[in-house]
């Protein structure tokens, strides 16, 4: 991902990479757009060919202080501008908001934002704490997207779990009334104390659920199926994966007082998912990670489904 990441900041301990200016207190918004690099605006142009003949319904994304072209959109693209992502934040959390981690991707076509919530939550005697994420593209090939993402403290763990009961995700393309859009998730994610209060209900009942280890060895298996004819590599990597998720289910530190539950056996699939390395680390790999936290992680939900029947 290092050659993705173009400015960021980041709070205490390294990120992804690495890569950014460290600080030692999550700053305001004010001073996390400067820190991020992200102090900078879009500004939309005509687009004519090489001969000089204007092109109708479309416009150029270009960075005012470089005059960097981010992308080619149509003339119904509205650009959310940095600042205005930081300004809802800021209205969407209130007071109390500390911002982790904000930054570019891809030369400014990708933006981010991590904040913390000013809420503590202990759930099943753990520490979890809610974050929001907030992603905006501005060459045309992405949503707007705001999610919750509850993180375990203890582990660093994302238990973003896709609940029926209660919604932590909002998305929109970058076009209409964008003022509205932006105030409807206003409203949709003010509703992070109900998610978070349905995940503490939902980890209950995975606590209460008791697995066998053949149980487990089941599952795994469910997480990780054997592609038709595969080659003795293939089911080498593929052994490699599932003792390496054993091993985090068995033998994690963190995981020991919770007993062989179902909460246990998500907890090692979270643990996997979010920090396990793939058997090919491909350049937008950590991207892409970190992309899940606001989309979701299949692998985290498919555990979820099959141990809550159990």
């Amino acid at each position: 991902m290092s050659t993705q990441v173009e400015t960021m900041f980041y709070t205490r301990e390294k990120p992804w990479h690495g890569l950014g200016t460290m600080v030692q207190d999550a700053p305001t918004s004010a001073d996390a757009l400067i820190l991020a690099g992200l102090d900078w605006n879009v500004i939309q142009k005509s687009i004519q060919t090489v001969e000089g003949n204007p092109i109708p319904g479309f416009l150029a994304n270009i960075r005012d202080h470089d005059d960097k072209i981010l992308g080619v959109v149509t003339n119904r693209y509205k650009v959310v501008q940095n600042h205005e992502a930081f300004a809802f934040t800021d209205r969407l959390l209130g007071e109390g908001v500390t911002y982790e981690t904000a930054g570019s991707l891809q030369e400014g076509r990708r933006t981010w934002i991590l904040a913390k919530l000013p809420h503590r939550y202990i759930i099943s005697g753990d520490e979890v704490t809610p974050y929001l994420v907030f992603m905006n593209s501005h060459d045309g090939s992405g949503s707007i997207k705001a999610a919750m993402t509850p993180i375990r403290v203890v582990c660093n763990n994302t238990l973003n779990l896709a609940l029926s009961t209660a919604k932590r995700f909002w998305s929109t393309n970058h076009t209409g009334d964008i003022d509205g859009k932006m105030e409807d998730a206003r409203y949709t994610l003010l509703y992070a104390g109900q998610y978070m209060g349905e995940l503490g209900k939902a980890i209950d009942q995975l606590q209460k659920i008791k697995l066998s280890d053949r149980q487990i060895y089941e599952y795994i298996d469910a997480l990780f199926p054997l592609i038709d004819s595969p080659t003795e590599l293939q089911k080498k990597n593929l052994l490699r994966l599932k003792e390496d998720l054993k091993q985090r289910y068995f033998d994690a530190p963190d995981l020991i007082h919770t007993g062989k539950t179902a909460y246990r056996f998500v907890n090692a699939v979270s643990d996997f998912a979010t920090h396990a390395k793939p058997i090919r680390e491909r350049t937008n790999y950590r991207e892409s990670l970190f992309s899940r936290t606001v989309d979701g992680n299949a692998m985290i939900d498919k555990a979820y489904e099959l141990v809550k029947s159990a």
